[in-house]
């Protein structure tokens, strides 16, 4: 928690003294080069993915016993 008041007041001194700018310049250009990523996969491509995901990761069904 206190890691993240830490940041929070980072960020607000960087706002202040107007260094924001410059210092997100690296987060903004990595968001935009997954964003380009993410574009060129088709959405059908995402929706299966999600879909093997979410299946991996269900419980296996238990035995039914007769």
């Amino acid at each position: 928690m206190l890691r993240v008041i830490l940041i929070a007041a980072f960020c607000l001194y960087l706002i202040a003294v107007g260094l924001w700018p410059p210092a997100a310049a690296p987060i903004t250009a990595a968001l935009a080069g997954a964003a380009v990523i993410v574009g060129l996969i088709p959405g059908p491509v995402w929706l299966g993915l999600g879909v093997i995901a979410w299946r991996k990761t269900q419980p296996a069904p238990a035995p039914t016993t007769a």
